[in-house]
């Protein structure tokens, strides 16, 4: 049976849906490392910072749901 790491791997090189919201994760990470680099954060930072931090969660979770299920077909 295969772990998480490899269940991970096959779905971003087969879904095209978990491979998106993976992106997307990855562009909401690198957009907060630039907030977070900034010496000054005004109020729109802020702003987009906590954005950015409930779209990664909201993403995180939708790809964790896809993972469940994939885990469930593959272990019955």
């Amino acid at each position: 049976m295969p772990n998480l790491q490899e269940i991970r791997q096959s779905l971003l090189a087969r879904d095209s849906e978990f491979r998106n919201l993976a992106e997307e994760h990855s562009r909401c990470e690198s957009q907060l490392e630039q907030i977070v680099k900034s010496t000054y954060l005004n109020s729109e930072d802020l702003i987009r910072e906590t954005e950015l931090k409930k779209l990664k969660l909201r993403l995180r979770d939708r790809m964790e749901m896809i993972l469940a299920r994939h885990q469930q077909l593959v272990s019955h």
